[in-house]
Formats: C-alpha cells, structure tokens, sequence
C-alpha cells in the first residue's frame, strides 16, 4: 500500500496533514501547508495524482470541523445550500478548464487581491466581531450564490486562497462575524473539495490509500482548531485569519515573482 514512500515521509506527511487541518478549521488557509508537504513527500508522483490526493484529507477535514461549528453556532441553512450549490458546480467547471489555463494568468492578481484582504481587515478591527447583516434576505441569497459558483470556480482552476476569500467575503459582504462566516466556509469548501474530487476520480488521480490515512490525522487537527476557535471565538478567528492570510501573500509572491 506504502511500498515507495519510507516510514519518515509518511510521518512528516501525517504531521503536516494534522497541522494543515488545525490552521484550516480556525480560518483557512490549510493549502499552504498540506499541498506543499505533499510535493515534497512525493517527488516522483505526477502533480495531478498529488493535487487530486490533496483534496480527500482536506474534505474529511473540512466535515469535521464544519460539524464542531454547527453543534455550538446556529447555521443559516438556506444561505448555506444557496452559496454550496454553485460552488460545487463551479468547482467542477474550473477543474475541467484548469489544464488549459495558465496558472501564471492568476498569481499576480490574487496576490494583490490578498494584499487588500489584510490592509482592509487590520484597518477595520471591529470588523467581523459581531454579526451585523447586510441587505434583505433575497438579497443575500443572490450575493452568496453568485460568490460561490466564482470561488468554486476559482477553487477548481486554481485554489490557493479559496477558504480566505469565502471568510473574508462572507465577514465584509453578508454581514457575518467572523466565527459564523468560518463555519459555513468550511461547509462551501467541502462542497467544491467534493467537486474536485469526483474530477480527479474520474481520470484516475487520486491515491485512496494515501488520502485516507491522511484523513485521519487532518480531521484530529480539525476538531481540536475547531474547538479552539469557538472557545477563542471571533477575536481570535480574526488574528488567525490575518497570519494565515499574510502567510498565502508571501508563498504566492514567493512563486510568482522570486522562483
């Protein structure tokens, strides 16, 4: 089942599949740790096989920490399936269109968009603490479905960001404070990672065994992230939100603009 990858590297890939669950369930962000682990781990596997991969620790992470939100916070159904459903559609659409995209086309861009993220999030530090909703109801289910079916999109063609976009939109655009926004992020994510995986079923890029014994340790990272943040609540939501953030900044500038 493990017969090329040594006792060593399927330890650092569990560590880094727990840490990359932790950070993610508090406010995203857990790409920048799970996906790069991977390409290390595995230098000999072709990059749709790790990126396809990627997406199973991540989806049963994003669950369980989705579920530790909603037993203590009380979810909007409705605007949470309006905004899941697109994103699940986009998701698949950005996915099929990834290989004809070229990635460079996007990494400036988002990393400016993600330096606005934070310039705006730190200078408005009241900004997510409490729930203060915008617009009428109808409203808010248009925003919420047109935002997903453009960040499943974004998800399927790129990724990196997506958790940190839908945190950041769901706190600045609906009205959310930040721990209710981050909860129901992680239920859009799982929609778009479940997009993403029926992608690369298909053409056969992923590695189950692999993906599930990292499901594990991200789902034990998620739990304990999830609970921290709902004991810490949006105040600390919000200081991991901008590290994270900061973090993707330097690691998409690092590849678009240095290597």
């Amino acid at each position: 089942m493990f017969y090329d990858i040594s006792f060593t590297t399927l330890l650092f890939l569990i560590c880094a599949a727990f840490c990359a669950g932790l950070i993610d369930s508090m406010a995203g962000g857990g790409g920048l740790i799970q996906l790069p682990a991977l390409i290390i781990g595995l230098p000999n596997k072709e990059l749709p096989l790790i990126l396809g991969t990627n997406k199973v620790p991540s989806a049963f992470g994003t669950t369980a920490a989705a579920r530790n939100y909603f037993k203590n916070l009380k979810p909007d159904i409705p605007l949470t399936l309006t905004m899941m459903i697109p994103a699940f559609i986009g998701s698949i659409g950005g996915a099929y269109f990834a290989a004809s995209v070229p990635k460079e086309f996007f990494k400036p861009f988002i990393v400016f968009l993600l330096i606005a993220v934070v310039i705006y999030t730190w200078f408005k530090p009241e900004l997510g603490m409490d729930e203060k909703l915008k617009f009428t109801h109808k409203k808010r289910l248009f925003l919420v479905g047109l935002i997903g079916l453009l960040i499943g999109f974004y998800d399927g063609i790129f990724g990196p960001g997506t958790g940190t976009f839908l945190v950041f939109f769901l706190v600045s655009g609906i009205g959310y404070a930040f721990l209710k926004a981050s909860g129901t992020a992680k239920l859009v994510n799982l929609s778009t990672n479940i997009g993403a995986i029926l992608s690369f079923q298909i053409t056969g890029h992923i590695w189950w065994q692999l993906g599930l014994m990292l499901a594990i340790a991200n789902v034990t990272g998620a739990i304990i992230g999830s609970k921290l943040a709902i004991k810490g609540g949006s105040p600390l939501v919000r200081k991991v939100f901008l590290i994270v953030t900061t973090l993707l900044i330097a690691r998409v500038a690092w590849d678009t603009f240095i290597s």
